[in-house]
Protein backbone atom coordinates (compact mmCIF):
# COMPACT_ATOMS: atom_id res chain seq x y z
CA UNK A 1 0.00 0.00 0.00
CA UNK A 2 1.73 2.86 -1.10
CA UNK A 3 1.85 6.10 1.40
CA UNK A 4 1.13 9.49 1.30
CA UNK A 5 3.77 11.05 0.36
CA UNK A 6 3.67 8.30 -2.65
CA UNK A 7 0.52 9.06 -4.00
CA UNK A 8 1.68 13.02 -3.81
CA UNK A 9 4.61 12.66 -5.85
CA UNK A 10 2.48 10.04 -8.46
CA UNK A 11 -0.09 13.14 -8.43
CA UNK A 12 2.39 15.62 -8.94
CA UNK A 13 3.79 13.49 -11.99
CA UNK A 14 0.27 13.30 -13.45
CA UNK A 15 -0.53 16.51 -13.11
CA UNK A 16 2.78 17.21 -14.58
CA UNK A 17 2.20 15.21 -17.89
CA UNK A 18 -1.55 16.61 -18.07
CA UNK A 19 -0.07 19.80 -18.66
CA UNK A 20 2.32 18.70 -21.46
CA UNK A 21 0.03 17.04 -23.15
CA UNK A 22 -2.66 20.18 -23.13
CA UNK A 23 -0.05 22.61 -23.45
CA UNK A 24 0.41 24.23 -27.28
CA UNK A 25 3.68 25.19 -28.74
CA UNK A 26 4.48 28.57 -26.38
CA UNK A 27 3.53 26.47 -23.17
CA UNK A 28 5.58 23.40 -23.98
CA UNK A 29 8.99 25.68 -24.79
CA UNK A 30 8.40 27.02 -21.30
CA UNK A 31 8.24 23.35 -19.74
CA UNK A 32 11.02 22.82 -20.96
CA UNK A 33 12.96 25.97 -20.19
CA UNK A 34 11.96 25.13 -16.30
CA UNK A 35 12.96 21.14 -17.26
CA UNK A 36 17.01 22.74 -18.58
CA UNK A 37 17.05 24.45 -15.98
CA UNK A 38 15.90 22.32 -13.06
CA UNK A 39 17.75 18.78 -14.39
CA UNK A 40 21.02 19.49 -16.27
CA UNK A 41 23.47 17.53 -14.75
CA UNK A 42 21.25 15.14 -12.55
CA UNK A 43 21.90 11.27 -12.65
CA UNK A 44 19.36 9.34 -14.26
CA UNK A 45 18.01 8.40 -10.17
CA UNK A 46 17.75 12.22 -9.29
CA UNK A 47 16.13 12.18 -12.32
CA UNK A 48 13.65 8.92 -11.25
CA UNK A 49 13.25 10.65 -8.03
CA UNK A 50 12.38 14.02 -9.60
CA UNK A 51 9.46 12.03 -11.36
CA UNK A 52 8.46 9.79 -9.06
CA UNK A 53 10.09 6.52 -11.19
CA UNK A 54 8.05 8.05 -14.11
CA UNK A 55 10.60 9.76 -16.18
CA UNK A 56 10.96 7.81 -18.85
CA UNK A 57 6.99 8.70 -19.21
CA UNK A 58 7.88 12.61 -20.12
CA UNK A 59 10.74 10.94 -22.35
CA UNK A 60 8.73 9.08 -24.71
CA UNK A 61 6.51 12.28 -24.82
CA UNK A 62 9.40 14.46 -25.68
CA UNK A 63 10.60 11.96 -27.96
CA UNK A 64 7.53 11.61 -29.82
CA UNK A 65 7.21 15.32 -29.53
CA UNK A 66 10.79 15.19 -31.54
CA UNK A 67 9.78 12.81 -34.34
CA UNK A 68 6.42 14.92 -35.05
CA UNK A 69 7.84 18.43 -35.30
CA UNK A 70 11.49 17.80 -36.34
CA UNK A 71 10.33 18.79 -39.82
CA UNK A 72 9.24 21.99 -38.91
CA UNK A 73 11.98 22.94 -36.50
CA UNK A 74 9.45 23.74 -33.61
CA UNK A 75 11.67 24.63 -30.21
CA UNK A 76 13.74 21.54 -31.26
CA UNK A 77 17.07 22.78 -29.83
CA UNK A 78 15.41 22.85 -26.69
CA UNK A 79 13.47 19.24 -27.02
CA UNK A 80 17.04 17.76 -27.82
CA UNK A 81 18.33 19.28 -25.09
CA UNK A 82 15.95 18.05 -22.93
CA UNK A 83 16.46 14.54 -24.70
CA UNK A 84 20.52 14.84 -23.87
CA UNK A 85 19.66 15.48 -20.04
CA UNK A 86 18.40 11.62 -19.95
CA UNK A 87 21.12 10.32 -22.25
CA UNK A 88 24.60 11.61 -20.35
CA UNK A 89 23.13 10.86 -16.94
CA UNK A 90 24.68 9.05 -14.84
CA UNK A 91 23.37 5.02 -15.16
CA UNK A 92 21.23 6.09 -18.67
CA UNK A 93 22.05 2.69 -20.34
CA UNK A 94 17.56 2.69 -19.99
CA UNK A 95 17.15 5.99 -21.41
CA UNK A 96 19.71 5.10 -24.45
CA UNK A 97 17.53 1.83 -25.41
CA UNK A 98 14.16 3.30 -24.89
CA UNK A 99 15.12 6.27 -27.19
CA UNK A 100 16.58 4.00 -30.21
CA UNK A 101 13.43 1.40 -29.81
CA UNK A 102 11.55 4.08 -30.95
CA UNK A 103 14.04 5.32 -33.58
CA UNK A 104 15.40 8.40 -32.10
CA UNK A 105 18.61 7.62 -34.00
CA UNK A 106 17.37 7.54 -37.60
CA UNK A 107 15.52 11.50 -36.35
CA UNK A 108 18.60 12.98 -35.33
CA UNK A 109 20.20 11.84 -38.44
CA UNK A 110 17.10 12.94 -40.69
CA UNK A 111 17.96 16.63 -39.03
CA UNK A 112 20.98 16.98 -40.67
CA UNK A 113 19.63 16.73 -43.73
CA UNK A 114 16.63 19.29 -43.49
CA UNK A 115 17.10 22.71 -45.16
CA UNK A 116 14.75 23.98 -42.72
CA UNK A 117 16.58 23.15 -39.63
CA UNK A 118 18.95 25.75 -37.98
CA UNK A 119 22.52 24.91 -37.66
CA UNK A 120 22.47 25.69 -34.08
CA UNK A 121 19.61 22.50 -33.76
CA UNK A 122 21.78 20.33 -36.28
CA UNK A 123 24.24 20.99 -33.64
CA UNK A 124 22.76 19.69 -30.64
CA UNK A 125 21.41 16.72 -32.84
CA UNK A 126 25.44 15.85 -33.64
CA UNK A 127 26.27 15.84 -29.62
CA UNK A 128 23.14 13.33 -29.13
CA UNK A 129 25.10 11.46 -31.93
CA UNK A 130 28.18 11.39 -30.34
CA UNK A 131 26.66 10.28 -26.80
CA UNK A 132 25.01 7.26 -28.48
CA UNK A 133 28.17 6.19 -30.57
CA UNK A 134 30.55 6.37 -26.76
CA UNK A 135 27.96 4.05 -25.44
CA UNK A 136 29.81 0.69 -27.30
CA UNK A 137 30.05 -0.63 -30.47
CA UNK A 138 26.60 -1.44 -31.27
CA UNK A 139 25.35 1.69 -30.82
CA UNK A 140 28.12 2.59 -33.48
CA UNK A 141 26.97 -0.09 -35.71
CA UNK A 142 23.50 1.31 -35.21
CA UNK A 143 24.43 4.65 -36.32
CA UNK A 144 26.24 3.08 -39.36
CA UNK A 145 23.39 0.77 -40.33
CA UNK A 146 21.39 3.65 -40.63
CA UNK A 147 23.64 5.23 -43.40
CA UNK A 148 24.73 7.52 -40.82
CA UNK A 149 27.86 7.92 -42.38
CA UNK A 150 26.83 9.54 -45.02
CA UNK A 151 24.58 11.60 -43.92
CA UNK A 152 27.30 13.07 -41.07
CA UNK A 153 29.39 13.22 -43.71
CA UNK A 154 27.18 15.83 -46.15
CA UNK A 155 26.85 17.98 -43.24
CA UNK A 156 30.53 18.36 -42.23
CA UNK A 157 30.87 19.46 -45.76
CA UNK A 158 28.02 21.77 -46.01
CA UNK A 159 27.59 23.22 -42.17
CA UNK A 160 28.93 27.03 -42.34
CA UNK A 161 29.85 26.41 -38.31
CA UNK A 162 33.48 25.84 -37.82
CA UNK A 163 32.51 24.90 -34.17
CA UNK A 164 29.50 22.79 -35.24
CA UNK A 165 32.18 21.23 -37.70
CA UNK A 166 34.50 20.46 -35.15
CA UNK A 167 31.59 18.18 -33.36
CA UNK A 168 31.42 16.38 -36.35
CA UNK A 169 34.94 15.51 -36.36
CA UNK A 170 34.77 14.04 -32.63
CA UNK A 171 31.73 11.85 -33.71
CA UNK A 172 33.34 10.79 -37.20
CA UNK A 173 36.23 9.90 -34.73
CA UNK A 174 34.35 8.15 -32.02
CA UNK A 175 32.46 6.16 -34.84
CA UNK A 176 36.31 5.13 -36.45
CA UNK A 177 37.36 3.86 -32.85
CA UNK A 178 35.82 0.62 -31.70
CA UNK A 179 33.92 -0.33 -34.96
CA UNK A 180 36.02 -3.16 -37.23
CA UNK A 181 32.95 -3.72 -38.45
CA UNK A 182 32.78 -0.25 -40.32
CA UNK A 183 35.57 1.45 -39.46
CA UNK A 184 36.40 0.82 -43.44
CA UNK A 185 32.90 2.77 -44.31
CA UNK A 186 33.73 5.82 -42.10
CA UNK A 187 37.52 6.24 -44.02
CA UNK A 188 36.05 5.89 -47.00
CA UNK A 189 33.52 9.03 -46.12
CA UNK A 190 36.43 10.79 -44.80
CA UNK A 191 38.27 10.80 -48.16
CA UNK A 192 35.01 11.79 -49.98
CA UNK A 193 34.99 14.96 -48.27
CA UNK A 194 38.57 16.01 -49.16
CA UNK A 195 36.90 17.74 -52.77
CA UNK A 196 34.67 19.51 -50.37
CA UNK A 197 34.55 23.35 -50.84
CA UNK A 198 34.52 23.77 -47.50
CA UNK A 199 38.49 24.67 -45.98
CA UNK A 200 37.32 23.61 -42.50
CA UNK A 201 35.83 20.19 -43.98
CA UNK A 202 38.82 19.24 -45.71
CA UNK A 203 41.24 20.09 -42.76
CA UNK A 204 39.17 18.01 -40.05
CA UNK A 205 38.64 15.24 -43.06
CA UNK A 206 42.98 15.32 -43.18
CA UNK A 207 43.15 15.29 -40.13
CA UNK A 208 41.30 12.35 -38.68
CA UNK A 209 42.17 10.14 -41.82
CA UNK A 210 45.77 10.52 -40.61
CA UNK A 211 44.19 8.10 -37.61
CA UNK A 212 41.90 6.15 -40.11
CA UNK A 213 45.06 5.38 -42.04
CA UNK A 214 46.94 4.15 -38.76
CA UNK A 215 43.50 2.25 -37.70
CA UNK A 216 43.13 0.70 -40.58
CA UNK A 217 46.74 0.07 -41.69
CA UNK A 218 45.66 -0.50 -45.93
CA UNK A 219 44.97 2.34 -48.25
CA UNK A 220 41.98 3.24 -50.60
CA UNK A 221 42.90 3.15 -54.15
CA UNK A 222 41.05 6.79 -55.02
CA UNK A 223 43.30 8.24 -52.14
CA UNK A 224 46.59 9.58 -53.77
CA UNK A 225 44.45 11.51 -56.77
CA UNK A 226 42.14 13.28 -53.95
CA UNK A 227 44.89 14.04 -51.81
CA UNK A 228 47.21 15.92 -54.61
CA UNK A 229 44.22 17.72 -55.62
CA UNK A 230 43.96 18.80 -51.90
CA UNK A 231 47.56 20.97 -53.00
CA UNK A 232 45.36 23.27 -54.70
CA UNK A 233 44.09 24.68 -51.73
CA UNK A 234 44.33 28.06 -50.82
CA UNK A 235 44.26 27.67 -47.42
CA UNK A 236 47.68 26.93 -45.75
CA UNK A 237 46.25 25.23 -43.02
CA UNK A 238 44.50 22.80 -45.64
CA UNK A 239 48.03 22.47 -47.14
CA UNK A 240 49.76 21.78 -43.97
CA UNK A 241 47.46 18.30 -42.63
CA UNK A 242 47.63 17.36 -46.70
CA UNK A 243 51.40 17.08 -46.50
CA UNK A 244 50.99 15.95 -42.89
CA UNK A 245 48.80 13.02 -44.36
CA UNK A 246 51.31 12.26 -46.97
CA UNK A 247 54.01 11.93 -44.83
CA UNK A 248 52.04 9.22 -42.89
CA UNK A 249 50.71 7.65 -46.60
CA UNK A 250 54.60 7.33 -47.87
CA UNK A 251 54.77 4.32 -45.43
CA UNK A 252 52.28 2.15 -47.38
CA UNK A 253 51.71 0.64 -50.62
CA UNK A 254 50.88 3.89 -52.50
CA UNK A 255 54.11 5.63 -52.04
CA UNK A 256 55.53 5.54 -55.60
CA UNK A 257 52.12 6.96 -56.76
CA UNK A 258 52.48 9.46 -54.96
CA UNK A 259 55.84 10.24 -55.24
CA UNK A 260 55.56 10.35 -59.11
CA UNK A 261 52.31 12.49 -58.54
CA UNK A 262 54.29 14.74 -56.72
CA UNK A 263 57.28 15.08 -59.19
CA UNK A 264 54.59 15.66 -62.22
CA UNK A 265 52.30 18.41 -60.25
CA UNK A 266 56.01 20.38 -60.68
CA UNK A 267 55.36 20.73 -64.40
CA UNK A 268 51.60 21.19 -65.09
CA UNK A 269 50.64 21.39 -68.88
CA UNK A 270 49.69 25.21 -68.60
CA UNK A 271 48.40 26.43 -71.83
CA UNK A 272 50.59 29.51 -73.43
CA UNK A 273 48.09 32.75 -73.74
CA UNK A 274 50.60 34.81 -75.63
CA UNK A 275 51.96 34.98 -79.07
CA UNK A 276 54.71 37.25 -78.22
CA UNK A 277 58.35 36.19 -79.50
CA UNK A 278 61.22 35.28 -76.99
CA UNK A 279 63.68 36.99 -76.09
CA UNK A 280 66.45 35.25 -77.34
CA UNK A 281 65.14 35.29 -80.84
CA UNK A 282 64.21 38.67 -81.07
CA UNK A 283 67.29 40.54 -79.24
CA UNK A 284 64.67 42.33 -77.00
CA UNK A 285 65.48 43.38 -73.31
CA UNK A 286 62.20 41.97 -71.45
CA UNK A 287 59.40 39.63 -72.26
CA UNK A 288 56.18 40.74 -71.37
CA UNK A 289 53.77 37.50 -72.41
CA UNK A 290 52.84 34.81 -70.10
CA UNK A 291 53.68 30.78 -70.70
CA UNK A 292 53.37 27.71 -69.50
CA UNK A 293 56.01 25.85 -67.40
CA UNK A 294 58.18 22.47 -67.60
CA UNK A 295 59.97 20.63 -70.27
CA UNK A 296 59.70 21.76 -73.62
CA UNK A 297 57.50 24.77 -73.26
CA UNK A 298 60.07 27.72 -74.18
CA UNK A 299 60.83 26.82 -77.93
CA UNK A 300 60.53 29.10 -80.99
CA UNK A 301 58.22 31.28 -81.45
CA UNK A 302 56.36 30.50 -78.20
CA UNK A 303 55.96 32.95 -75.17
CA UNK A 304 58.54 34.02 -72.33
CA UNK A 305 57.34 34.57 -68.54
CA UNK A 306 57.64 38.16 -66.84
CA UNK A 307 59.98 38.58 -63.94
CA UNK A 308 58.15 37.96 -61.12
CA UNK A 309 57.63 40.68 -58.04
CA UNK A 310 58.74 39.43 -54.11
CA UNK A 311 56.21 37.32 -52.64
CA UNK A 312 53.55 38.06 -49.57
CA UNK A 313 54.78 34.65 -47.62
CA UNK A 314 50.83 34.86 -45.94
CA UNK A 315 49.08 35.29 -49.33
CA UNK A 316 48.95 32.39 -52.23
CA UNK A 317 48.56 34.11 -55.20
CA UNK A 318 49.37 34.82 -58.94
CA UNK A 319 52.42 37.08 -59.45
CA UNK A 320 51.96 37.69 -63.47
CA UNK A 321 48.66 40.10 -64.49
CA UNK A 322 49.20 38.46 -67.79
CA UNK A 323 48.40 34.91 -66.28
CA UNK A 324 44.49 33.72 -66.26
CA UNK A 325 43.21 33.06 -62.67
CA UNK A 326 42.08 29.52 -63.90
CA UNK A 327 45.74 28.57 -63.87
CA UNK A 328 46.09 29.66 -60.12
CA UNK A 329 45.05 26.44 -58.71
CA UNK A 330 47.91 24.72 -60.80
CA UNK A 331 50.31 27.05 -59.65
CA UNK A 332 49.22 26.63 -56.03
CA UNK A 333 49.46 23.07 -56.64
CA UNK A 334 52.70 23.15 -58.36
CA UNK A 335 53.93 25.18 -55.02
CA UNK A 336 52.58 22.91 -52.25
CA UNK A 337 54.18 19.73 -54.36
CA UNK A 338 57.82 21.44 -54.38
CA UNK A 339 57.29 21.67 -50.57
CA UNK A 340 56.06 18.47 -50.12
CA UNK A 341 58.82 16.90 -52.08
CA UNK A 342 61.20 18.87 -49.60
CA UNK A 343 59.65 17.64 -46.70
CA UNK A 344 59.46 13.71 -47.72
CA UNK A 345 63.51 14.40 -48.91
CA UNK A 346 64.47 16.14 -45.98
CA UNK A 347 62.46 13.26 -43.44
CA UNK A 348 63.79 9.87 -45.76
CA UNK A 349 66.97 10.12 -47.60
CA UNK A 350 65.54 6.89 -49.09
CA UNK A 351 62.71 8.90 -50.34
CA UNK A 352 65.06 11.37 -52.03
CA UNK A 353 66.58 8.65 -53.89
CA UNK A 354 63.68 7.34 -55.00
CA UNK A 355 62.82 10.67 -56.76
CA UNK A 356 66.17 11.39 -58.28
CA UNK A 357 65.30 8.36 -60.56
CA UNK A 358 61.78 10.46 -61.07
CA UNK A 359 63.80 13.19 -62.39
CA UNK A 360 62.88 15.43 -59.42
CA UNK A 361 66.22 17.68 -60.39
CA UNK A 362 64.92 18.47 -63.89
CA UNK A 363 61.13 19.26 -62.40
CA UNK A 364 62.40 21.35 -59.55
CA UNK A 365 64.40 23.49 -61.99
CA UNK A 366 61.32 24.15 -64.34
CA UNK A 367 59.10 25.30 -61.58
CA UNK A 368 62.39 27.71 -60.87
CA UNK A 369 61.12 29.07 -63.85
CA UNK A 370 57.51 29.71 -63.60
CA UNK A 371 57.78 33.30 -63.01
CA UNK A 372 53.77 33.11 -63.07
CA UNK A 373 53.91 32.16 -59.57
CA UNK A 374 56.38 33.24 -57.13
CA UNK A 375 55.66 30.83 -54.37
CA UNK A 376 56.24 27.97 -57.11
CA UNK A 377 59.93 29.31 -57.56
CA UNK A 378 60.84 30.04 -53.85
CA UNK A 379 59.23 26.43 -52.97
CA UNK A 380 61.11 24.47 -55.75
CA UNK A 381 64.63 26.47 -55.31
CA UNK A 382 64.30 25.80 -51.40
CA UNK A 383 63.77 21.96 -52.09
CA UNK A 384 66.52 21.90 -54.83
CA UNK A 385 68.98 23.47 -52.54
CA UNK A 386 68.77 20.50 -50.20
CA UNK A 387 69.09 17.89 -52.86
CA UNK A 388 72.22 20.04 -53.97
CA UNK A 389 73.71 20.32 -50.42
CA UNK A 390 72.90 16.51 -49.70
CA UNK A 391 73.83 14.55 -53.05
CA UNK A 392 77.49 15.57 -55.07
CA UNK A 393 76.08 14.44 -58.00
CA UNK A 394 73.00 16.81 -57.98
CA UNK A 395 75.13 19.62 -57.57
CA UNK A 396 77.59 18.86 -60.29
CA UNK A 397 74.80 18.37 -62.73
CA UNK A 398 72.92 21.67 -61.75
CA UNK A 399 75.97 23.86 -61.34
CA UNK A 400 76.92 23.05 -65.08
CA UNK A 401 72.98 23.45 -66.21
CA UNK A 402 72.71 26.99 -64.29
CA UNK A 403 76.59 27.96 -65.16
CA UNK A 404 78.78 29.87 -62.41
CA UNK A 405 76.90 33.33 -62.09
CA UNK A 406 72.94 31.60 -61.52
CA UNK A 407 74.42 29.23 -59.81
CA UNK A 408 76.58 31.27 -56.87
CA UNK A 409 73.37 33.39 -56.68
CA UNK A 410 71.53 30.36 -56.05
CA UNK A 411 73.70 28.94 -53.45
CA UNK A 412 74.08 32.06 -51.98
CA UNK A 413 70.39 32.46 -51.06
CA UNK A 414 68.06 30.14 -52.23
CA UNK A 415 64.45 31.50 -50.74
CA UNK A 416 65.12 35.01 -52.79
CA UNK A 417 66.39 33.71 -55.70
CA UNK A 418 63.25 34.39 -57.95
CA UNK A 419 63.41 38.01 -56.79
CA UNK A 420 67.13 38.39 -58.61
CA UNK A 421 67.25 36.34 -61.39
CA UNK A 422 67.07 37.78 -64.86
CA UNK A 423 65.03 36.82 -68.32
CA UNK A 424 67.94 34.74 -69.61
CA UNK A 425 68.36 32.87 -66.59
CA UNK A 426 64.58 31.88 -66.18
CA UNK A 427 64.88 30.67 -69.72
CA UNK A 428 67.74 28.67 -68.58
CA UNK A 429 65.63 27.12 -65.99
CA UNK A 430 62.48 26.78 -67.59
CA UNK A 431 64.14 24.98 -70.42
CA UNK A 432 66.77 22.03 -68.32
CA UNK A 433 67.64 19.17 -69.95
CA UNK A 434 69.05 17.77 -66.57
CA UNK A 435 68.72 14.10 -66.35
CA UNK A 436 70.71 13.32 -62.96
CA UNK A 437 69.47 9.69 -63.16
CA UNK A 438 71.40 8.56 -66.20
CA UNK A 439 74.35 9.88 -64.26
CA UNK A 440 73.42 8.10 -61.13
CA UNK A 441 72.68 4.60 -63.40
CA UNK A 442 76.25 5.28 -65.02
CA UNK A 443 77.99 5.52 -61.44
CA UNK A 444 76.34 2.35 -60.50
CA UNK A 445 73.71 3.55 -58.51
CA UNK A 446 70.99 0.79 -56.91
CA UNK A 447 68.57 2.09 -54.67
CA UNK A 448 66.93 -1.13 -52.62
CA UNK A 449 64.41 1.40 -51.19
CA UNK A 450 63.25 -0.38 -48.51
CA UNK A 451 60.83 2.73 -47.08
CA UNK A 452 58.97 2.88 -50.40
CA UNK A 453 56.34 0.50 -52.04
CA UNK A 454 55.72 0.36 -55.64
CA UNK A 455 52.21 -0.10 -57.34
CA UNK A 456 52.08 -2.49 -60.54
CA UNK A 457 50.38 0.17 -62.64
CA UNK A 458 53.55 2.49 -61.82
CA UNK A 459 56.32 0.02 -62.62
CA UNK A 460 56.15 1.38 -66.15
CA UNK A 461 57.06 4.51 -65.42
CA UNK A 462 60.82 3.56 -64.15
CA UNK A 463 62.77 2.07 -67.15
CA UNK A 464 64.46 -1.31 -66.32
CA UNK A 465 67.84 -1.62 -66.27
CA UNK A 466 68.02 -3.39 -69.85
CA UNK A 467 66.76 -0.55 -71.23
CA UNK A 468 67.67 2.16 -69.13
CA UNK A 469 70.54 3.77 -71.04
CA UNK A 470 68.78 3.84 -74.75
CA UNK A 471 65.89 5.45 -72.85
CA UNK A 472 67.43 8.15 -70.75
CA UNK A 473 69.86 9.36 -73.99
CA UNK A 474 66.71 9.72 -75.76
CA UNK A 475 65.09 12.26 -73.43
CA UNK A 476 68.74 13.93 -73.65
Amino acid sequence: MTSIKEQAAISRLLSFLQDWDNAGKAARSHILDNFIENNQGKTASELEQEFSQGASLFLVRLTTWLRLTYMTGSSLEKVLRSIGIFLTSVNSNRYLIEFLEVGGALTLLETLGMEKIKEEDKKESIKLLQVIANSGRKYKELICESYGVRSIAEFLAKSKSEETQEEVQVLLDSLLHGNPKYQNQVYKGLITLLPSVSPKAQQLALQTLRCAQSIIGATHPSIVDCVLNVLRTMHLEVQYEAIELIKDLVNYDVCEALLIGLVDLLTPPIPETSELQPKILSGRDRWDGGGGVGEGTRREQEPRLTAAPPLDSTVLQLTSPHQPAAHLPAFLQQAAAAKAIGVLARGNTSLAEEMLRLRVVHSLMAAMGNVDHSNSQRQASLTLEYFVRIFPVVEEHVQKCMGQELYKLFRSNAEDLHMKIDSVQVDILATNKVNVSRELYLRGHVYSNKSCYFCPRDRQRLPDSTHFLEDVDGKE
